[in-house]
């Protein structure tokens, strides 16, 4: 390149290979107008050029009208145009790939789906109105591993939305059955000679990218399940066409024919393919998985990790601009001086501070980064807001709730417990149909029931109180209370029936607890011992207290009617009476006893105890002998303190033997009696014994 003077604007022109190259930029010369005029001129022609940059495949509207345009649209079609990777698919295979993969790379979706899977299958299991039966259930579902089957059924209908379940069956041998019959602990039932003596065995999950409708559609409209197993993929391990032995030996009848065949699609036999989808319409021929509805907001989270990276890569980048010299100044500077400034900072190895001596003519300017502006969570929570609200997982669970009421809390739990709940329901299903086949099998007469661990994220307690009392007051019925709780009521009644019969063949302890107490034979003949014995004192407890009534004077003789004294009466002196009556006996002596009240509390001190409740029987029985003995010594109808029951309880005297003698002919004792009778039928027999010596 070379450079000319133009003689008739006195500027530089660039010439390459003897042509002249257009000058990019104009300068002038301040002391030189004609200069100044031919840039200003130059600057005055291109305003024509300056206009926007349309992009994308839409339709442009450029001039209208008269120096008027439209902007042309930007949708997400010329979006994705550019970026097929990130647009959702519309072929159903390719959005159950996509899903699946959202599943094995984004960590939240992973997460969820997985406590779905948990949480929906949590305590399956099978139980049965016949405990041996039961038994043999519950040795089959653990032999086809039901419980981890369970999960895997649940963890694909949630992240594809359609489960595919091959099934192998075994023949129910002589060996097999007996092999059932131990694990089931001696099983009763006789196993009939059946023509198909086929038991479910092992489930296979197929995975719904390897299987293809063999019809299209017209299964839709014929209701058949003739799909085909995609064998390329198992081909392929062998590139030179020669599969082992060993490996064809446990490859299913069907999938042998093909490799015999050489086809690439193997038939699924409809009576061994077991399909459910995922809130499948009628319409469809493959269900969107529950993660279809969200790829937007996963791709758009994935971008933001990607932006997220692109900034921490230029995070710690940083500009030092040294500028030697000054235009303004026309000072230049010189080679000499620019390599000195550049040894002396490649001799500084960093990690502190170093001391610069120069001259004004140096300038230093560093670039600030603001990248921490743009890294942060907040931009992340409105992405996750809708990906959390998409699974059905509400903003309470997640610790991002801001705002919102106990309404919205509410509807959002609700929802995922629909959502699981929806997930137990086709489980159950699946394993009703298999359990009918076990049932048919082994000739049982009725099938095993399905049950699982309560699901509630409410206040289980209170809600499970709530039952119980309804059902006391005859609100709901027994049977309500079993579905609420997740029993199956005619099982639980037969079992209450097998608890019952061994109690009556003394073979279960009796039931005890605040609504039962515990019935046998010589419990119930004491009772009714007791029963009579208290009728007995309440009777001779009445004629007692007919003889005590005062007799009605006779007729003849006495006071003439409406007469008056005639002489002064006499002044009246009280005197104690000899004997107590029986009204004027039974409140002194209960109030006396609940006046002994503070020997109790003293015990319990002594003892080192804070309530009754601590106190063993012996030290229960010590205590009611110790209050009774002190009433027995306490004088009839005289007045009772603190200083009389000391007094008493510092006597020492033992209790009357006439009175012993009438408790232990009653068989009163707290080892067979509540404490409330005990005290109840001491004080009535101690009454009785007062009575009879004030007979005597």
């Amino acid at each position: 390149m070379v450079a000319l003077l133009d003689s008739s604007s006195k500027r530089l022109r660039y010439t390459r290979n003897n042509q002249i190259m257009p000058d990019p930029l104009n300068t002038w010369n301040d002391a030189d107008p004609a200069s100044r005029a031919a840039a200003f001129a130059d600057f005055a022609e291109i305003h024509e050029v300056y206009d926007g940059v349309a992009k994308g495949n839409a339709r442009t509207f450029l001039d209208v009208e008269p120096n008027r345009s439209v902007k042309p649209q930007f949708g997400h079609a010329d979006y994705y145009a550019f970026r097929p990777g990130e647009q959702v698919p519309t072929q159903q295979k390719r959005i159950i790939k996509m899903c699946m993969d959202a599943y094995d790379k984004v960590g939240i979706v992973r997460n969820i789906i997985d406590l779905m899977g948990d949480f929906g299958c949590q305590g399956v299991n099978l139980v049965h109105e016949n405990k041996s039966v039961e038994k043999f259930y519950q040795q089959w579902f653990k032999k086809v591993d039901g419980k981890e089957r369970s999960e895997r059924y649940l963890n694909n209908l949630y992240r594809t939305g359609n489960v595919f379940i091959y099934k192998s069956y075994a023949n129910i041998s002589p060996k097999i059955s007996r092999y059932l019959k131990t694990l089931a602990n001696d099983i009763v039932v006789e196993i009939p000679d059946l023509e198909k003596g086929l038991m479910p065995w092992r489930y296979n999950f197929l995975n719904p990218l390897a299987i293809d409708q063999k019809d299209g559609d017209v299964n839709l409209f014929l209701g058949r399940k003739n799909y085909e197993l995609t064998a390329s993929t198992f081909f392929d391990n062998f590139k030179d066409g020669s599969i082992p032995m060993k490996v064809i030996e446990t490859l299913p009848p069907e999938v042998k024919r093909a490799i015999k065949d050489k086809k690439e699609k193997v038939q699924l036999d409809p009576e061994k393919l077991c399909v459910c989808y995922y809130k499948k319409d009628d319409w469809q021929s493959w269900a969107h998985p529950m993660v279809y509805a969200i790829l937007d907001d996963i791709v758009m989270l994935e971008k933001m990790k990607l932006a997220d990276l692109a900034a921490l890569d230029g995070a710690i980048s940083n500009i030092r601009l040294w500028t030697l010299g000054d235009f303004d100044h026309k000072v230049l500077p010189t080679r000499a001086g620019i390599n000195k400034l550049r040894n002396i900072l490649a001799s500084n190895t960093g990690g502190g501070t170093m001391e610069l001596v120069w001259g004004p003519e140096l300038k230093f300017t560093e670039s600030n980064s603001q990248v921490y502006k743009f890294l942060g969570s907040e931009k992340y929570q409105a992405v996750l807001n809708s990906i959390f609200a998409g699974l059905g997982v509400p903003p309470t669970l997640t610790g991002m709730a801001i705002g919102g009421g106990f309404t919205n809390n509410f509807i959002s739990l609700k929802t995922l417990m629909e959502r699981l709940q929806y997930g137990r329901d086709q489980l159950t299903k699946f394993w009703a149909k298999e359990v009918e086949e076990v049932r048919r099998a082994m000739g049982f007469r009725k099938p095993a029931h399905v049950v699982y661990d309560q699901m509630s994220l409410s206040d289980e307690a209170a809600e499970k109180n709530l039952l119980i009392q309804l059902a006391d007051r005859d609100i709901i019925s027994h049977e309500t209370i079993l579905e609420r709780f997740k029993e199956v009521p005619t099982v639980e009644r037969l079992r209450l029936q097998r608890e019952n019969t061994a109690r009556d063949k003394d073979k279960m302890s009796p039931k005890a607890g605040p609504f039962h107490q515990p019935e046998s034979d010589d419990i119930h003949q004491k009772d009714m011992e007791k029963m009579d014995r208290q009728g007995e004192i309440n009777e001779r407890m009445a004629v007692q207290k007919e003889k005590m009534k005062p007799k009605p004077a006779a007729p003849q003789g006495g006071r003439p009617k409406n007469s008056k004294d005639g002489n002064k009466r006499k002044k009246r002196v009280d005197t104690p009476k000899s004997k107590p009556g029986t009204a004027e006996l039974v409140p002194w002596v209960m109030n006396t006893y609940d006046a002994l009240e503070n020997i109790a509390q003293g015990y319990l001190h002594v003892a080192g105890k804070k309530n009754r409740r601590q106190l063993t029987k012996a030290q229960v029985q010590e205590l009611t002998d110790i209050k009774f003995r002190v009433l027995a010594t306490i004088p009839l109808m005289s007045k009772v303190d603190d200083t009389a029951i000391h007094k008493a309880l510092s006597s020492n005297i033992p209790l009357p033997q006439e009175l012993s003698v009438d408790i232990s002919e009653a068989g009163i004792s707290l080892e067979n009696t509540p404490m409330d009778v005990y005290e109840s039928a001491i004080i009535g027999l101690y009454v009785n014994h007062c009575i009879e010596c004030y007979a005597e």
